[in-house]
């Protein structure tokens, strides 16, 4: 039984005795029962996995056949008891012709049989010697160990809720469209591999590469198991490789050339896979043939999620190279900005810059889009519009920013524009609500646009993908903008990038005391020259917001699922506290979709984007109340 959609899987590697049955079906019994033990809803085995793949002719022969078959029935009745399902290669004997097959069974039966379709013939593997291909095999039965067992490449097999799984072997995935694009587009997201892949130099690398990749096309989770040491080594050695992939990520392989039979496992989001494919519009169109669905029974009950779920899913993983990644983003950037700027021949660009993240990245990005081009940093103009709330610490941090850059600064005070606009509306400058908060968030987007006509230029938005999703913004105030630098990027992934910036010398104090310093809009008098108003004691952590924002939109995740997910990855968080949170997000993202209705173009950076032309589409007034009832439940 899944936990929110999550299965433990497994890939097994068995000691094998070449052409003895019996001794190999101990092996399988006693991994069997390992992988129950341990949760495992399925287990896969390398290929010919009674007999070992390397008894060549010996296949042929009636003794080995006869012997496999008796092995079979024992693994069984010993594993009768056991709910977890195990893939098996088997040699089967039908119409004259030998396949090679992967048999599917389940506390002691057979559930259905899958003929090998690729056969390879060439170099060290002359399969065709002894096997016939079974690719045009659909819709048939074999009567094995007295009972008429599913037969055909045409085989899926379900548990009714999340997993739907496809077998294929070996060359199988190494032809130009392997078994497992068809099974994926039936609606298999799980899908396993007996392979005998012997070692080379380098192939392990490609294997798993090759697992990995095929695991991102079909959208699904790709186990794989290869014959290991005790095959014959004649010619060949087997190492025994096994690899657990995950939508283009590896989750597990093992060492290779262990001595002893061992399995690993990972615990893999199969719900996720499911309503991933709903985004995928080249999923949704893939070709589809029949296939005959092979319901499962009761499968072993995952009490625990044994799986590292990142905390920040926007942040690139610490395997990735963060230099090559923020300079690809900063491009992106970059690229998009010096387009619209070609276009609408303007020549300068104008930025609120506050001495906070956004407005810090936007700079950066803008400064580098400016130097690709070989224009001059002195068109960039950087404003300081400092209010009832600035103190000194980010006014400095933004001014010596611009003077680093060697941007034009300029610096307009915006406390008596403000008092001016209470007057006139009759607002009492003493009372700190969200009038007195929004009046100057709109003067200064005003004093930009209106700078910006004077000079020719365009107003640079420096707001974030996180604030989007809040509706974190004072609407056609810092809302807007005549371009939305920032909009594609959340706020874990701004403090990542701006961190980048820290090795460049000249910059690296600036950096570090803004990524120090409190995230605040600034906009509350306060006392002793201090930020008294910080946005993540008002909104929550960004952490968090990410973390909802990304499982939401990504894949449409309950948020029963979200809360169950934060809780596992982030630890010093009690539940009720995410469950704050949670709430307080799904409430602001449903009421301020009417500020994303509207809002300037910026360029996507991530898979996740918010734009109401692109990849966003959401009624300004849905209802929001079967979303936070099940968070309540």
């Amino acid at each position: 039984m899944s936990l929110h959609g999550y299965y433990r899987v497994a890939s097994a590697v068995n000691h094998t005795t070449v052409a003895n049955p019996h001794k190999n079906a101990s092996e399988i019994i006693t991994l069997i029962e390992e992988a129950h033990a341990q949760e495992v809803s399925a287990v896969v085995f390398p290929e010919a996995t009674l007999t070992g793949y390397t008894a060549s002719d010996l296949f042929t022969h009636q003794s080995l056949l006869h012997t496999q078959e008796e092995a079979l029935q024992r693994v069984l009745e010993q594993t009768t008891p056991l709910k977890t399902v195990a893939i098996l290669g088997y040699l089967l004997l039908q119409a004259d012709r030998l396949y090679n097959c992967a048999v599917v069974i389940q506390s002691g039966k057979i559930l259905g049989i899958i003929p090998k379709s690729y056969l390879p013939n060439k170099q060290e593997f002359y399969e065709k010697r002894q096997f016939v291909s079974g690719r045009d095999i659909t819709r048939s039965t074999h009567t094995l160990l007295g009972s008429e067992i599913p037969f055909g490449v045409d085989l899926l097999f379900s548990d009714g809720a999340d997993m739907t799984f496809g077998v294929e072997l070996c060359e199988d995935l190494w032809a130009v469209t392997p078994p497992s694009n068809q099974m994926a587009s039936n609606g298999a997201n799980l899908l396993f591999n007996l392979s005998a892949s012997n070692e080379l130099i380098g192939k392990h690398a490609y294997r798993e590469e090759l697992v990995r990749t095929q695991s991102a096309r079909c959208m699904a989770t790709y186990v794989y198991s290869s014959a290991g040491v005790g095959e014959s080594t004649t010619d060949t050695v087997f190492g025994g490789h096994a690899i657990i992939s995950e939508y283009g990520t590896t989750l597990a392989q093992n060492q290779r050339f262990s001595l002893t039979s061992h399995l690993i496992t990972a615990d893999v989001d199969l719900q996720r896979l499911r309503w991933l494919r709903l985004n995928e519009s080249s999923y949704c169109d893939a070709q589809r043939n029949p296939s005959r669905t092979i319901r499962l029974g009761s499968l072993p009950h995952l009490t625990t999620l044994q799986r590292t779920l990142s905390a920040m899913p926007f942040v690139p993983s610490q395997y990735a190279d963060k230099v090559e990644r923020c300079e690809e983003i900063i491009a992106i950037q970059s690229h998009g900005l010096i387009k619209r700027m070609q276009h609408a021949n303007i020549s300068k660009a104008v930025i609120g810059i506050s001495g906070g993240l956004d407005s810090t990245l936007a700079l950066l990005s803008t400064h580098k889009a400016f130097e690709m081009m070989g224009w001059n940093p002195s068109d960039i103009i950087a404003v300081t519009l400092p209010g009832f709330g600035t103190t000194s610490r980010t006014k400095h941090n933004a001014i010596t920013l611009c003077q680093a850059l060697g941007v034009t600064l300029k610096t307009i005070d915006i406390t008596a524009l403000s008092l001016q606009e209470f007057e006139a509306i009759g607002h009492d400058p003493k009372e700190h609500s969200v009038t007195y908060e929004n009046v100057q968030a709109r003067a200064r987007t005003s004093l930009l646009m209106n700078l910006a006509n004077k000079e020719g230029g365009l107003v640079i938005g420096t707001g974030d993908l996180s604030e989007i999703a809040l509706g974190w913004s004072t609407y056609n105030g810092d809302h807007m903008s005549m371009y939305a630098l920032n909009s594609g990027i959340p706020k874990t992934l701004i403090q990542y990038l701006i961190a980048y910036y820290q090795s460049t010398p000249a910059l690296e104090p600036i950096i570090a005391d803004i990524l120090d310093t409190p995230i605040s809009p600034e906009l509350l008098p306060h006392e002793e020259d201090s930020i008294v108003q910080e946005t993540e004691h008002i909104v929550g952590p960004y952490a968090l917001h990410d973390f909802f924002l990304y499982h939401f939109i990504k894949y449409g995740a309950r948020p029963k699922k979200i809360l169950f997910l934060a809780t596992h990855a982030f630890r010093h968080y009690d539940e009720e506290t995410i469950k704050k949170w949670l709430r307080k997000f799904i409430w602001r993202f449903f009421t301020q979709q009417f500020k994303r209705s509207c809002m300037p173009d910026g360029p996507k950076v991530g898979s996740i984007s918010l734009s109401p032309r692109a990849d966003w589409k959401m009624p300004s007034d849905a209802d929001m109340a079967i979303w936070l009832a099940e968070l309540e439940s």
